[in-house]
């Protein structure tokens, strides 16, 4: 049998660090979750290098004094479980704080350059610990405010193993920033800085990229965070529920169907006013949103839940991002019930569920007797030559006393015999339009009905992977005055890495500052699209499909082909819009000749198709 050994401490720690400690963003939340809970009502975090080189948290809380500075680097040790939870009859998963493992300090100590000052509150001095990859080098007084002051040098620089799985310095950044986002829309009662220093020229620089105010509403410090219009695009939710141990309690703004994104990164969750990613809820805001948005699109929200302590456990998972809920189907359906009755509430003309009365009216039985004519009807019944040419429905409106329900949006062309070539045409001669969204089509053999929608996008998805085949077919719509498009800082590093890719389909980006993105040119097939909701989603897709510097991720030209589909939505023809009949046909001429035009980019079918024969058993004539 092999023998059975101890290992080192020093190796010990290490692994310990990668339960907590795997990227800069997990040691950034380890320090601002323990300066939230030393009760710090400021805190000022700064990033060098993405965090590669250098994270630094100040805080306003308690602080602390040199011998309990010396036992918070110790493994095991926390202020943050009382007797009374830590005895043979303690309940530990009443736990209140953010953290309790008492096991990020000396993790990040054992992995980095850490450096610790603190002061407590009333203290004529401060007191300051470096330590270097497990190393006390310095222990000694030192001036500062009351508060803490923790710096994290040099990460994984003695453990290349780790350092080596590190991403670039963007990705790094990008994760850190979300943290910080997650815990300040967690807590709106606590201010919180973010800055960046770099170097440039020899001087060092400094940019602040978050500044929020403490006591904030929580509407308020969400659109902050998030965006702006998303407190017009939204509703507000709070919902109670009484539960066994105590009360259970849903709050947040949800953004309305129609405010949606391409990933499902913009969704923030928590519980008890901890940040988590947990796939019951994720599941059950799916659920919610599940008939008022497509399959590929996602809902931007932040919701918070608070329940008793007993029916959650929060220490599941090393970083205490995922729970477990004492009564999982129970929390999920007072999730998804909360969601869909605040959005019912909100605007119906994003959110609006079937007319129950209309649906049952739909499905009564007819009756045995024949009813007479309403009265709005009567004068279409009597008094009127049916037979005469041209008659239409619109010259006896004028006569009713009133509407029976809202006009039809179709429009339609006289009937005229089918031409001959229409045996050529299997999409057939178009008739009209329904709801300004759907073609109605005669053909040779039947009725054909097409979603325009969803067949122009095909159209145009198509037309741009032949405009990227052959440098002779690439054709660009170059604007008269450049776009600027104001987008988030992670946005517009993911697109200005991809914006030489672009350019191949005819899209010519450039950076704009920090936080803006400059449309110089367009693809001539989308000339009319929105540049900012087309950068935003190219963005969204762009994220969802993998960074460039990920291993084993697709080439760029192969993930260009995977956000064509985004473009290909921005610039086809919109439901809602009124075509001429020469435009329909236009239309259905073009599918005919273009390739998967069946579906659409999205896996639903552009168009359907009634034969006579299904015609006739419509109306009993089989």
């Amino acid at each position: 049998m092999p023998e059975i050994r101890r290992l080192p401490s020093a190796l010990v720690n290490r692994i310990a660090a990668g339960e907590v400690v795997e990227r800069p963003a997990a040691a950034l939340k380890e320090l601002i979750e323990n300066a939230i809970d030393a009760g710090a009502r400021r805190i000022g975090v700064t990033l060098a290098d993405g965090g590669l080189q250098r994270i630094e948290v100040v805080d306003d809380g308690c602080g602390m004094g040199p011998e309990a500075m010396a036992l918070a680097l110790e493994r095991h040790a926390t202020s943050k479980l009382p007797d009374s939870l830590i005895g043979p009859d303690g309940a530990i998963e009443l736990v209140t704080t953010l953290g309790f493992r008492g096991e990020a300090l000396p993790s990040i100590a054992s992995v980095a350059r850490l450096t610790i000052e603190s002061r407590e509150t009333g203290a004529a001095e401060g007191w300051r610990r470096v330590i270097d990859h497990g190393a006390v080098l310095t222990d000694e007084p030192a001036a500062l405010p009351p508060g803490t002051r923790v710096r994290v040098e040099e990460l994984f620089d003695k453990v290349p193993a780790r350092r080596k799985f590190l991403r670039t310095a963007r990705s790094e950044y990008a994760a850190c920033l979300d943290v910080v986002r997650r815990l300040a829309m967690a807590r709106a009662d606590v201010g919180f800085t973010l800055e960046t220093v770099g170097d440039a020229g020899g001087k060092e620089f400094r940019r602040t990229v978050l500044s929020l105010q403490a006591g904030e509403e929580l509407a308020t410090r969400v659109a902050r965070i998030i965006a702006h219009e998303l407190k017009d695009n939204s509703v507000p939710i709070a919902l109670t529920l009484d539960t066994p141990h105590g009360t259970m309690q849903l709050t947040g703004i949800a953004g309305l169907p129609t405010y949606n994104r391409g990933v499902a990164d913009h969704q923030y969750l928590f519980v008890n006013g901890r940040p988590v990613k947990d796939r019951l809820l994720v599941g059950a805001v799916r659920g919610a949103y599940a008939d008022m948005l497509a399959r590929d699109r996602h809902a931007v929200l932040a919701l918070f839940l608070d329940l008793p302590p007993q029916d959650v456990d929060v220490n599941v998972h090393p970083a205490k991002t995922e729970v477990r809920f004492r009564d999982s189907a129970g929390v999920r359906g007072f999730i998804v019930s909360g969601l869909r009755q605040a959005l019912a509430t909100g605007d119906r003309r994003s959110a609006q569920g079937p007319d129950r009365g209309a649906m049952a009216r739909w499905q009564a039985e007819p009756v045995s007797s024949l009813a007479p004519p309403p009265a709005a009807l009567a004068s279409i019944f009597s008094g009127r030559d049916w037979t005469a040419p041209h008659a239409r429905l619109g010259d006896a409106r004028a006569d009713w006393n009133a509407p029976v329900a809202a006009s039809p949006q179709g429009r339609a062309e006289e009937a005229a015999p089918l031409p001959d070539q229409a045996a050529q045409y299997p999409l057939g001669i178009a008739r009209g339009q329904v709801a300004n969204t759907y073609i109605v089509a005669e053909s040779a053999d039947g009725l054909v009905l097409v979603d325009q929608h969803a067949a122009h996008e095909r159209l145009v998805l198509e037309r741009l992977r032949a405009a990227g085949a052959g440098e002779a077919n690439r054709r660009s719509q170059v604007l008269l005055v450049p776009d600027v498009v104001e987008l988030d800082e992670v946005d517009c590093d993911r697109l200005e890495d991809a914006a030489e890719g672009l350019a191949r389909y005819g899209l010519v980006i450039e950076r704009f500052g920090i936080a803006a993105m400059l449309v110089r040119a367009v693809p001539a097939a989308i000339a009319k699209a929105d540049s900012a909701k087309l950068l935003r989603d190219l963005a969204d897709d762009i994220a969802k499909h993998g960074a460039q510097e990920d291993s084993g991720a697709l080439l760029l030209a192969e993930r260009l082909e995977l956000v064509l589909a985004t473009m290909a939505c921005h610039g086809s023809v919109r439901a809602g819009r009124v075509l001429s009949v020469a435009e329909m046909n236009a239309l259905l001429r073009e599918m005919e000749a273009t390739p998967r035009s069946g579906q659409c980019n999205h896996g639903r079918p552009t168009w359907v198709k009634l034969s006579m024969e299904d015609v006739e058993k419509l109306f009993g004539r089989h």
